[in-house]
């Protein structure tokens, strides 16, 4: 089993980047270890996440349910609006975690990936240590995807960027598995070709190929199992999921879970209609306690989270948390909602 400390002697300690500077682990409260607050492809019409009011409001319901942070998945080029992030961090005392990285090669224009060749990990780097734009805002994990039960010369070309930006910077990668597959692929290649650290990849969308023998091989392998949901679009499988999660916490590898709700659609926010983040901690936690107990539920929520996005930050030196200045609004001024007009295809 690979380790995964939270510091390393006198090495710098570990710190979650959040939008807001970098917290110590134990400060993400509950966590939705996988969302979106914003998002739009073309690959999706009509599909787009980017109402801020919504935005907010959606947080706002979470952290009634007492949820305390949220992971954003949203990578580079798909309307993360980095400039929105902090004041609806600071709005409603929930802690938001940005992503750089890339998706599948379908979710961009043949033009966007071009003018990214032979910079592609500088980019990574650069958002992760500098920031997002001109947000000024750094990204805490770099997010890339798989293909379906394959990894095509795409997901190689991202991962081995993801890969560099790692070693440079420390950063936890995460990793879109299409339709939950390819996950032993994408650790061949992260982990065993790599050599990025098991405990720094975070698998997602698990859930959606229910194989048990292939999720307790990526955990006995020492990375993290995300299961994301509920998805509309993978309601056949996400039934599955407590039976999974069970199975995985009785071999010993409770430690390597995370949950999140992947709300990416307007239509599947809570305050659209949908289940969104509150439902994860409404319903999917006292469910998964029937299974699990109550004490590791609790941990799943909290500590693992910790665990899995706190880095010893390589090359940049830690943040403290900044409180952006609230009497701005979310609407507060020109100058705001130009930064974000400009950051929206990032």
């Amino acid at each position: 089993m690979s380790p995964d400390p939270t510091s390393l002697g006198d090495a710098v300690p570990a710190r979650v980047r959040t939008v807001l500077g970098d917290v110590p682990p134990e400060h993400l409260g509950v966590c939705d270890a996988h969302d979106h607050l914003f998002f739009g492809s073309p690959a999706l019409p009509g599909q787009e996440l980017r109402d801020a009011s919504a935005a907010r409001a959606e947080l706002a319901a979470f952290r009634e349910q007492g949820g305390g942070s949220v992971v954003q998945w949203t990578p580079y080029g798909l309307g993360r609006r980095a400039a929105d992030l902090p004041l609806l961090s600071r709005d409603t005392g929930v802690h938001v975690v940005a992503a750089t990285g890339l998706h599948q090669a379908v979710h961009y224009t043949p033009e966007s990936l071009t003018e990214l060749r032979g910079r592609l990990a500088d980019v990574f780097v650069s958002e992760l240590t500098s920031g997002i734009g001109t947000s000024g805002v750094r990204a805490g994990l770099v997010k890339v995807a798989g293909g379906f039960h394959a990894l095509d010369a795409h997901a190689r070309w991202t991962m081995t960027a993801a890969a560099e930006a790692h070693h440079a910077t420390g950063a936890p990668i995460a990793v879109h598995l299409e339709l939950g597959t390819a996950a032993l692929d994408v650790l061949d290649l992260l982990c065993g070709a790599l050599g990025v650290p098991p405990h720094r990849v975070i698998l997602g969308h698990l859930n959606r190929s229910p194989d048990l023998v292939v999720q307790r091989q990526a955990a006995e392998a020492g990375a993290y199992l995300a299961f994301d949901g509920p998805s509309r679009a993978n309601h056949a499988t996400d039934w599955r999921m407590p039976d999974a999660v069970h199975a995985l916490a009785d071999a010993g590898f409770g430690h390597r879970l995370l949950l999140g709700a992947d709300t990416t659609t307007a239509a599947a926010r809570s305050v659209d209609g949908g289940p969104g983040m509150p439902y994860l901690l409404r319903r999917v936690r006292p469910r998964l306690a029937l299974e699990l107990g109550a004490e590791l539920v609790e941990r799943v929520f909290t500590e693992n989270p910790g665990r899995a996005f706190a880095v010893e930050w390589r090359g940049t030196p830690l943040r403290p948390p900044r409180l952006p200045d609230a009497a701005q609004g979310l609407s507060g001024g020109s100058s705001r909602r130009k930064s974000a007009a400009s950051d929206m295809h990032r």
